[in-house]
């Protein structure tokens, strides 16, 4: 599908606008300052919804993605296949009015606000297209999907970054939440720091703000723990009980 630009109405314009102006002012302490440096990058403003067009000149040029418009959430098969091939999948439709606070899905605001500037980092898309082709390696084998979701869960969703000035945010669901930004830097929550073993251990609920949060130093230090990841995994499907 394509995104329509100018099907977009005048509350959609308006509800970016408030999202946007809600979220912006709590990132120059909260989030990740690639994210900052990629928003800057890709041209979103509050003033209007982002044109795909637009940002996938700009996307190519920096790292080779794309934004690739899709109606909804997409089943496993696909998501992993798009972003194999660097296509990030996003919809295009946005919440309304009465949905600013909650959605059971996500809309645009969270696809394209708190997704798409990191993909301007070279060391983030990798990781992000090696666990891609993992899951298109493994679509078969649902616990191989589960347990790789957790990794996915747990950075690109719902990750956190040690940086210069302190603990920052990289994960998009905490980015385009204005509570869970807040939360998930208080001394609320569990912050455990980056390892495979123990994220590969831990549940997640989609529901509710989460109780833990792992911490990494770099975007490199993700992209070279490929190698783990596939290993780990791989031994967990070799090792798990056989049903009769």
């Amino acid at each position: 599908m394509k995104q329509i630009y100018e099907n977009y109405t005048a509350e959609d314009q308006k509800v970016w606008k408030i999202l946007f102006d809600r979220q912006f002012p709590e990132l120059p302490k909260a989030a990740t300052k690639e994210f900052l440096l990629g928003l800057d990058k890709v041209n979103f403003t509050a003033d209007a919804i982002p044109n795909f067009d637009d940002t996938n000149k700009i996307l190519r040029q920096l790292t080779g993605w794309e934004i690739y418009a899709v109606p909804g959430i997409v089943e496993d098969g696909l998501f992993f296949e798009l972003m194999s091939n660097k296509k990030f999948p996003a919809t295009t439709w946005v919440r309304k009015m009465s949905q600013l606070d909650y959605l059971e899905e996500p809309d645009m605001f969270h696809d394209v606000f708190a997704h798409i500037p990191l993909l301007t980092n070279q060391a983030f898309v990798d990781f992000l297209q090696a666990i891609s082709q993992f899951g298109h390696e493994w679509i078969e084998d649902e616990w191989a999907i589960h347990l790789l979701s957790r990794i996915y869960w747990f950075t690109i969703e719902f990750g956190l970054i040690r940086e210069a000035e302190g603990l920052r945010i990289y994960g998009a669901g905490i980015l385009s939440s204005s509570g869970e930004t807040k939360y998930s830097l208080s001394n609320e929550p569990n912050h455990f720091a980056y390892d495979v073993d123990h994220i590969l251990d831990t549940g997640y609920r989609k529901d509710r703000m989460q109780e833990n949060y792992f911490i990494i130093d770099s975007y490199e230090q993700l992209y070279e723990s490929i190698p783990e990841i596939k290993e780990k995994i791989e031994k967990r499907l070799k090792e798990r009980p056989v049903v009769s």
